[in-house]
């Protein structure tokens, strides 16, 4: 994390460990940890002055790795605002790296996982064999260049609008919706599955079910036009193989999965049936998926995503962020905020938190247009009997 970046003739990025370091700003606000919210939930006011600039963040090649301001309040309290390049570790990586930080900060000679790069693990075989589709890197059925121009990604930033869900009342209303279908008849205008109860359901599945169907509501669709969601899995868990991958391992180890139906079917469908196709896309990761997509983006050099008329869903809850603990200083709230680029706000980070009853929730921001943001909390409301929205959480 000290080097940098380089490209290589052939495209390939690499590290070059020049120990050149990292960027680290102290700062100071004249403010107190209670003035951030009671209680702490996004989003955080102020963001934008607890992180240093990186610059550009499209560009990796050259650049520090690491971007990290640490802000002291008053009463003890402090804010650590952290980029760190996703083409080098992901989420779960990031949180080694700051856990690592806690381990040394608090006295300890060494951490207590040492990292790991290992990325040996996940590099491509000699010769590249990609065995499965991969749709995050795959055009939509039927999409020409001047008919895909996705609403989401046309829109100005400035008519845009940040807004935050769940608590625990609202994932509990949620799953009264969770029946099975009665008739097959209902789903006869596409592959979307029928409900089933005989899997628990976890509260991912859930809220990216519901998320995403209100959200292609919201923005209006064609019945006909094909609608994906798009999620990131973490191959640590879903890796099969002996012997496992490390638990050092900070590089980036998820793969992206997707759920794809026509907006009309989607909307049509029950609850359950939306949940069911969130889990057909992510039981379709294996050990064989993790591979092909390792030589995917070997054979094609990082091909780019498809977002249009894709809602992408990166579920951060699970990784240990709220076990931080300095020694000196325990973690009170945190997450990924709504912050810098248009496009980082297109991603849907699912975050954990509490709220003031002290229960966990889980925090989902949702970026629309101002126009569908309306339309989108309508969809939302239908699903919450005797809930207004503005019950769940504050607007940014």
């Amino acid at each position: 994390m000290a080097g940098r970046l380089v490209e290589l003739p052939e495209g390939e990025l690499v590290v070059d460990c020049t120990a050149e370091g990292v960027v680290f700003v102290e700062a100071d606000a004249d403010t107190g940890l209670e003035e951030l919210g009671q209680p702490l939930l996004p989003p955080y006011p102020c963001v934008e002055e607890h992180l240093c600039d990186p610059g550009d963040t499209q560009v990796v090649v050259g650049k520090p790795l690491v971007f990290l301001q640490v802000t002291r309040l008053k009463h003890e309290a402090f804010v650590l605002g952290l980029h760190i390049c996703h083409s080098l570790c992901d989420g779960f990586g990031v949180f080694k790296f700051i856990k690592a930080l806690c381990d040394i900060a608090s006295g300890e000679t060494a951490p207590a996982v040492i990292p790991l790069w290992g990325r040996e693990l996940f590099t491509s075989s000699l010769a590249p064999r990609i065995t499965r589709t991969h749709l995050p890197y795959e055009p939509l059925a039927g999409a020409t260049a001047a008919a895909d121009v996705d609403v989401v990604q046309s829109t100005p930033p400035q008519d845009m609008v940040g807004r935050y869900f769940f608590g625990p009342a609202e994932i509990s209303a949620l799953r009264s919706h969770l029946i099975p279908v009665p008739s097959q008849q209902q789903l006869s205008r596409g592959p979307v599955p029928a409900a089933t109860t005989t899997r628990p359901t976890t509260a991912f599945e859930l809220l990216a079910a519901a998320t995403w169907k209100c959200r292609t509501a919201a923005l209006g669709y064609a019945p006909d036009e094909r609608v994906r969601l798009m999620f990131t899995c973490n191959s640590r868990r879903s890796w099969k193989r002996d012997p496992p991958v490390p638990e050092g391992f900070y590089g980036c180890a998820v793969v992206l999965t997707v759920a794809e139906t026509t907006a009309g079917d989607l909307r049509g469908v029950p609850l359950g049936g939306a949940v069911e196709l969130v889990r057909r896309a992510k039981f379709d990761v294996c050990d064989e998926y993790v591979r092909s997509t390792a030589d995917l983006l070997a054979a094609r050099r990082w091909p780019p995503f498809v977002v249009d008329r894709t809602y992408v869903v990166s579920d951060i809850t699970a990784v240990g962020e709220e076990k931080l603990d300095f020694g000196w200083a325990k973690r009170a709230g945190g997450g990924v905020p709504l912050a810098g680029d248009a496009l980082s706000k297109l991603v849907s980070y699912f975050m954990r938190c509490k709220n003031a009853q002290g229960e966990d929730c889980v925090a989902v921001p949702m970026y629309l247009p101002r126009s569908a943001m309306d339309r989108f909390a309508q969809e939302i409301s239908a699903l919450l009997p005797g809930r207004s929205l503005s019950s769940l959480n504050t607007v940014s």
